[in-house]
C-alpha cells in the first residue's frame, strides 16, 4: 500500500510540477493552489476563534499585549525582509493576524495567509519576549514557505493520485480535508498526524531566528527554548507544540550554526 501510494504520489509530481522557494532554494512538491489554501485558512481560522476564547489586548491583558507586539514585529520583519530582496509579490494575499486564545496546549500555529494563533499555555514555556519571538518566527517560515502546501499535497496525493485538484476543490469544506488542513497546520487532536519533515524544520529554525533577530529580539533565546522544551517533554509533559514540531536530535547544534548570520541582522529595541 505504501510503494502504492509512493508511486502514485510521484506521478502526481511530476504530473503537475514543482516549485523552487525564493527564499530556501529548494525545490518542493506543491500541488495545491496556494490562494485557495488562504481562502480555506480564513474560513478555518475564524471557525477556529468562535469555538475557543481569545483573550484581547482590550481587556487589558498584558500577556495579549505581548503576543500583538510580538506578532506585529515579526510581520514587519518579514516584509522589510521580502521588501529587501524584491520578493513583496510573494506576500501577495496575506492578511495578517495575531490571536492569544485561552487554552492549556503549550502550542502556536501560522496558516497559509498570515493567521497566526498562540496558546496561552505556550507561555510559561517560552518565559520572554523574545523567546516567543522566536517561536512565532518558526511558525511563519512554515506558513512563508508552503510547509503546509507540501504537507496536505502528500497526504491528499496518497488518497486521490493524479485527481488532487479536483478532489480538492470538491472536497476542501468536507471533515476529511478540513482535518487534513488543521494536522497540517497543526490545528486540533489530529496534529501528530503530519509531522513536519527534517527540511521543513531547518528552513523554519534558520529563518525564525533571522525574523525574530530582524524584529529586535535576541535570536539565541531560541536555544533556552528549546532546552524547556526538551526537558518538559522528558518530564513527561510532552508540548502539543512537539506533535508537529519534533525536537530532533541535533536541532540546537543546528541553531548555533544558524545563529552567526542571524546576529548579523540583531538589533535590539526598545519594548
Amino acid at each position: 500500500m505504501l510503494k502504492n501510494a509512493l508511486f502514485v504520489l510521484a506521478g502526481a509530481t511530476l504530473f503537475y510540477g514543482c516549485a523552487t522557494n525564493a527564499v530556501t532554494g529548494r525545490s518542493q512538491m506543491k500541488l495545491l493552489p496556494e490562494s485557495q489554501l488562504q481562502q480555506m485558512a480564513v474560513t478555518e481560522y475564524q471557525s477556529f476563534l468562535s469555538s475557543n476564547k481569545v483573550v484581547t489586548a482590550s481587556s487589558n491583558n498584558r500577556d495579549a499585549e505581548m503576543v500583538n507586539r510580538v506578532g506585529q514585529r515579526i510581520i514587519n520583519a518579514v516584509n522589510a525582509y521580502y521588501r529587501q530582496n524584491n520578493l513583496s509579490n510573494d506576500l501577495s494575499g496575506y492578511q495578517w493576524e495575531t490571536r492569544l486564545v485561552q487554552s492549556n496546549e503549550a502550542n502556536a500555529w501560522c496558516m497559509p495567509g498570515g493567521k497566526i494563533v498562540v496558546y496561552t499555555g505556550l507561555l510559561p514555556i517560552t518565559q520572554n519576549e523574545a523567546a516567543l519571538a522566536n517561536v512565532l518566527g518558526h511558525e511563519v517560515s512554515h506558513a512563508l514557505f508552503g510547509h503546509t502546501n507540501e504537507r496536505m499535497s502528500q497526504g491528499m496525493a496518497a488518497q486521490f493520485g493524479t485527481n488532487i485538484l479536483d478532489a480538492f476543490a470538491a472536497n476542501k469544506t468536507s471533515p476529511g480535508v478540513r482535518q487534513l488542513f488543521g494536522a497540517a497546520v497543526g490545528v486540533g487532536s489530529q496534529v501528530g498526524l503530519l509531522a513536519f519533515s527534517r527540511k521543513q524544520e531547518l528552513e523554519a529554525d534558520h529563518y525564525g531566528i533571522i525574523w525574530a533577530a530582524m524584529a529586535g529580539y535576541n535570536p539565541q533565546e531560541a536555544i533556552g527554548l528549546w532546552q524547556r522544551m526538551q526537558a518538559k517533554a522528558g518530564s513527561g509533559s510532552t508540548p502539543e507544540f512537539l506533535s508537529t514540531h519534533p525536537g530532533p536530535e541535533h536541532r540546537i547544534e543546528q541553531l548555533q550554526k544558524f545563529m552567526p548570520e542571524a546576529m548579523k541582522y540583531y538589533r535590539p529595541v526598545n519594548k
